[in-house]
């Protein structure tokens, strides 16, 4: 039963009114509902009908319009809840009327204020204008005070005062002028003309004076002067000072005007009258500002930046001031043919044991004392061939080079190199043929070795000595000693130790307790504690010098090589160290070459847009393993990233994000997680928050004490990163003999194998007059109604080819496999 089907609604007689309403729905459907209108019946009493209400009542009528269902308590309740309401709309009505009127107050003063402050500087004003106006008319006064002076007749009077007038011509005038103004002119003149205060200085007058700064005494006193040689004619122009003005490759526009003394205002109107539109904090360059150096009439001189380095330029020492100095000799020779060791028979030390591997990965340094009483300086190089910067940096600050050669292993690939090394130098060189204990070893075979490299000892008629000697026995150690002693005296070494040092940074390091350390070798005068020095890019002051044998020294005389702490950054190896003056000189020359050095980098990376964009083409098909390196020292550090240049091809490299001195940290972690590196450290390890974050964030952190492991493992990585070699093998061939069509399947073609096996699973080609029209896999292969995984030869079988149908009769089936070699850099 609906709700429209024609049917009166229930209801009381004159009661609610009945109705249709139409309702209408999406897609066209709508609905007809019957609905009611009720009305309210209003009750108005009649008039004079009403009577007053007792209480009992009120409380009735309240209780009856309570709504039904709520008790006292909750009408109690409500009736609080209300009142609560209106007191604090009332509150909040207060509030905003009371903020209203503090904010027009506010607006109120500020206006105030601001007429005031309007009025006070119209006040100022028309002040600075009076003054002006009186100060223009008592010149003007006294202008025509001095012509009427010029022009006047004879004076008349008392003779004397006639007298002193004639003597005093300038005096009379004043006195003259002075009575001529009227009084309040008098009053008012000393006070106005020149802006002096008259009384005492109250806070008040200092806090709500005129405003601005009161002017000196002196300067004062200038302006009398000048007013007073005005009035007597007497002024001359100022005779113009000539400067020499320090002109450097650019300079900013401000300082030009400073060092000229000039107007900076004056010196932009002349740059802008070249045509340059510049401000004075523009830098303009060396050629602009000597032009408007001549213009103003100063004397150019031309500088340049590198100029700083002008303090530490050589000076010859004299020929009286040369002292003898020890020999600096470096040990040099191919890896495992025990340098080392001859070294620590020399010095009755250990030095080998300490080294990991028993192999030499730092240069060392040490001071010797022989039998007759001479002292000799000695340098141990590594061997191996990583650390070619090493040796030569050994070769350029030695006096004579001790080539050591196995006697059984005669002349290696380092053997050669430190020859060139020592040449390069043009050192004079002694060849130590060591082992010669051994039942295998051959010194002869030794010395016609070396005549392949232009070397010829003096067995052979040459003039190269050469030793025999045995670093485990002790053989022939004096006699090694003596050819060094007697090469010495040949050389006849001096040394000026009255100067200020220079020397050369054998190794440097960055020790944890200790900070920055460089090992030098003092070249020239003598290194003392406290000197202020510059290295590289780095400076310091000598806060100890440590020598071979670990104790503090004073100073370091030529010849001596020490440790030297006091830096304020790890210098490279092969800086050279220079001491200056002062602390400001180091600081300036540090900065100079640490921006030199910046600027070539910079030099060194900026390509044209065609450069990079061919760089990137070359690039993309190249792999790279990315690694960062911290090492125990400089030297160390250097000799890995050249290691690891050496490593890879045209299809993977190496490249070293980063590297550096010290233990490994948290930054050099954070970077190699951005970058997907591994951290390799060389006699070094991570600290423990850097441990901990490593850990945390998966980056692979290695630990290397021997160079040979550390490059095979590189190696090794880097190969990974090698594609696979593809090679096919034909495993067998295939001739179609008819072609069928199959519902379902495609054409299939009807073949017997010739040669080798047909597989399933193998690639196929189709050859047609053999030449290759398709390449693919099979779909399927049969022999006769069964799937097989391979058929041999001579058998029939089916094919049909993965997305491919044009096959014909004769065509030839070839069946391959590939296979995947892995290769690597070896």
């Amino acid at each position: 039963m609906s709700d429209s089907d024609g049917k009166k609604t229930l209801g009381l007689r004159g009661g609610p009114r009945a109705g249709n309403v139409k309702q209408s729905f999406s897609h066209g459907r709508s609905k007809s509902v019957v609905v009611e209108t009720k009305r309210k019946r209003v009750v108005v009493p009649k008039s004079g009908t009403a009577k007053p209400m007792d209480g009992t009542q009120a409380t009735e009528k309240t209780a009856s319009a309570r709504p039904s269902g709520v008790t006292d308590a909750e009408m109690e309740r409500r009736m609080k809840a209300l009142q609560a309401a209106k007191a604090r709309e009332a509150e909040e009505k207060s509030e905003r009327i009371a903020e209203e009127q503090n904010r027009q107050e506010e607006r109120d003063r500020r206006i105030a204020e601001q007429e005031a402050k309007e009025k006070e500087q119209r006040d100022a004003e028309d002040r600075a204008r009076k003054k002006a106006d009186e100060e223009k008319a008592r010149v003007e006064a006294e202008e025509l005070a001095k012509q009427a002076a010029l022009n006047t007749p004879v004076p008349k009077g008392d003779p004397e005062t006639v007298l002193k007038e004639q003597k005093n011509p300038q005096s009379a005038q004043r006195k003259k002028t002075r009575e001529d103004e009227p009084s309040e002119r008098r009053n008012t003149k000393g006070r106005e003309g020149f802006g002096r205060r008259s009384g005492k200085l109250t806070i008040s007058q200092a806090l709500e004076g005129e405003g601005g700064r009161q002017k000196s005494m002196a300067a004062m006193k200038r302006k009398q002067e000048r007013a007073r040689q005005k009035a007597m004619g007497q002024m001359q122009e100022r005779e113009k000072v000539v400067r020499d003005v320090q002109i450097p490759e650019a300079i900013v526009v401000s300082e030009l005007a400073n060092r000229m003394a000039e107007r900076v205002a004056e010196v932009v109107k002349a740059l802008m009258k070249m045509g340059m539109m510049v401000t004075q904090n523009q830098v303009i360059d060396a050629d602009t500002a000597e032009l408007i150096v001549e213009e103003f009439g100063h004397k150019v001189v031309r500088v340049s930046d590198a100029d700083v380095e002008d303090v530490i330029n050589e000076v010859k020492d004299a020929e009286s001031d040369l002292k003898p100095r020890p020999a600096v000799v470096t040990i040099m020779g191919h890896v495992d043919h025990g340098k080392t060791s001859l070294l620590d028979a020399i010095r009755n030390t250990k030095v080998t044991a300490g080294e990991a591997g028993g192999i030499t990965q730092h240069i060392g340094a040490y001071q010797v004392e022989t039998k007759r009483g001479d002292i000799i300086s000695f340098l141990d190089t590594p061997g191996h061939a990583a650390f070619t910067s090493m040796r030569s940096r050994g070769a350029q600050v030695t006096d004579i080079v001790v080539l050591v050669v196995a006697a059984d292993d005669a002349v290696m690939p380092q053997t050669v190199e430190a020859i060139n090394h020592a040449k390069a130098a043009n050192v004079p060189m002694i060849v130590a043929i060591n082992k010669i204990d051994r039942t295998e070893a051959n010194p002869d075979k030794v010395r016609t070795d070396l005549l392949q490299h232009e070397v010829i000892v003096e067995k052979l008629s040459g003039e190269v000595q050469d030793v025999e000697v045995s670093a485990i026995n002790g053989t022939g150690l004096d006699e090694l000693l003596e050819a060094i002693a007697l090469q010495a005296e040949i050389l006849e070494l001096t040394a000026n130790p009255d100067r200020a040092a220079q020397g050369a940074v054998i190794e440097a390091q960055l020790d944890v307790g200790r900070g920055p350390v460089a090992t030098v070798l003092v070249q020239r005068g003598t290194l003392q504690q406290g000197d202020i020095f510059v290295v590289g890019e780095q400076w310091g002051k000598v806060r100890a010098l440590i020598n071979d044998q670990g104790k503090r020294v004073d100073t370091a005389g030529p010849s001596v090589p020490v440790e030297v702490l006091g830096l304020n950054g790890t210098p490279e190896a092969g800086d050279v160290l220079n001491v200056v003056e002062t602390e400001a000189q180091a600081r300036e020359i540090a900065d100079y070459r640490i921006a030199v050095a910046k600027e070539k980098r910079a030099t060194a990376g900026a390509s044209t847009l065609e450069q990079m964009m061919a760089k990137a083409k070359e690039d993309e098909n190249v792999s790279e393993l990315q690694i960062l390196v911290k090492a125990d020292v400089q030297g160390s550090a250097e000799a890995i990233v050249q290691a690891m240049e050496k490593i890879g091809n045209d299809e993977v490299r190496v490249r070293v994000l980063h590297y550096g001195v010290g233990a490994i940290t948290n930054t050099d972690v954070s970077l190699a997680e951005a970058s997907n590196a591994p951290v390799i450290g060389f006699n070094v390890r991570a600290n423990t928050s850097a441990r901990q974050v490593a850990n945390q964030k998966g980056v692979e952190v290695r630990y290397y004490s021997v160079i040979y492991d550390l490059v095979d493992d590189v190696k090794a990585a880097a190969s990974g990163l090698l594609s696979a070699e593809i090679r096919e093998n034909f495993i067998g061939y295939a001739q179609i003999k008819e072609v069928f069509k199959v519902s379902g399947v495609g054409k299939v073609a009807g073949c017997i194998v010739t040669e080798g096996v047909a597989r399933r699973s193998a690639g196929v080609r189709l050859l047609r007059d053999d030449v290759v029209i398709h390449e693919g896999t099979l779909k399927t292969l049969k022999r006769f109604k069964d799937e097989v995984p391979e058929v041999q030869s001579g058998q029939e079988c089916g094919m049909a080819f993965e997305n491919y149908e044009d096959i014909r009769n004769d065509d030839v089936i070839e069946i391959f496999e590939r296979q995947e070699i892995e290769r690597n850099l070896d």
